[in-house]
């Protein structure tokens, strides 16, 4: 028998380090009685949190019936089911198809968030991806594998923005993404590689857009590999002063600081 007080809880376990994961994914892992988790992408050390004797299976090998059976049938029987995805759920999780066959079969669901890499990678930089007159937009996306792109989302349509951009699931293809990048940011563009960040074995690697193919070979990187590159990048490699944001300015008023005059902002 359904319960709707008993949703079926999709967990962002972050983007490796256990200590990432959000306060109330970390609460909803002990209190799971069923986790399905989504094998070698999420960090084992994260299923620290779990209660004994909850029930772990790993849905690497599983499709999606039968993933979304044993979740339906967890709910069923009135388990506590955690469904643990790496990352945020919401990119590049497989999500949403879940959700249908679920929602097909009455079982209610819901979401607690996680931090993605390309958040976990600004901070490893010490990168921030917005910088005043420099590029105020980030483009979180990956280069056309298996699953194509739609009109107008390619790699090359993307780039030609060129703001921030973090790359997913593109490290195999290094060929293709190197001759874009080159295209739109120049050759000498640095291009940062963060392989299994915020993991024990976490590594950056420092590239540029034309040398990429090279040292994702040299460094034997086809996966677990986040690609950064972009103007806040090369500010960030540069070293150098970038115009400051009117936010701190002091002549900057705003409804929680008074101007100089004394007014309101």
């Amino acid at each position: 028998m359904d319960k709707p007080n008993n949703p079926v809880i999709f967990v962002g376990a972050g983007p490796g380090d256990p200590g990432l994961i959000t306060v109330s994914g970390s609460k909803a892992l002990a209190a799971a009685d069923l986790i399905v988790t989504a094998g070698s992408l999420v960090n084992p050390e994260i299923l620290a949190y779990k209660k004994d004797g909850c029930e772990v299976v790993d849905s690497a090998p599983l499709d999606l019936s039968a993933i979304t059976d044993i979740l339906a049938e967890g709910h069923r029987k009135g388990r506590k089911v955690v469904r643990l995805h790496t990352g945020d759920p919401s990119l590049y999780g497989a999500i949403y198809e879940q959700f249908l066959v679920l929602r097909e079969r009455g079982v209610p669901y819901e979401v607690i968030p996680g931090v993605t890499a390309a958040m976990a990678g600004a901070a490893a930089l010490g990168l921030e991806y917005t910088l005043p007159e420099i590029t105020q937009t980030l483009i979180l996306t990956r280069m056309e594998g298996r699953t194509p792109m739609p009109q107008g989302e390619d790699l090359r349509s993307l780039a030609a923005h060129r703001a921030s951009l973090a790359l997913y699931l593109s490290a195999a293809v290094g060929g293709e993404v190197s001759a874009i990048l080159q295209e739109a940011y120049g050759e000498d563009a640095p291009v940062a590689i963060l392989y299994r960040v915020t993991w024990k074995d976490q590594r950056i690697i420092w590239t540029t857009a034309k040398g990429l193919p090279k040292t994702l070979a040299d460094e034997k990187l086809d996966r677990h590999s986040l690609i950064i590159t972009g103007p806040a990048l090369a500010a960030l490699k540069d070293g150098g002063n970038t115009p400051k944001s009117r936010l701190y300015a002091k002549e900057f008023t705003h409804g929680f600081r008074d101007g100089e005059d004394g007014g309101p902002a």
